[in-house]
């Protein structure tokens, strides 16, 4: 059995999420990106690129930082 790829991910801290094959993989992560969109880009005027990546870096912090808050696992 080949094990390269289960190495990487540990030694990457990578975790595997494995979807039915009969389901999009997008269904789990587009809640996601609804929820960056609503909370750090909507109602936002951005003077460029830099500042629109800081504000999605911010957010990503902060929900990592969120992971295991339970009233933000089905977000």
């Amino acid at each position: 059995m080949d094990t390269r790829l289960g190495d990487w991910a540990a030694v990457n801290n990578v975790e595997f999420a494995y979807t039915p094959t009969t389901s999009s993989w997008l269904n789990r992560i587009e809640a996601q990106f609804t929820v960056l969109r609503y909370s750090a880009l909507d109602g936002t005027d951005h003077a460029g690129h830099q500042e629109q990546g800081s504000k999605i870096r911010r957010y990503i912090i902060w929900r990592n930082n969120h992971a295991t808050d339970e009233h933000l696992a089905r977000s």
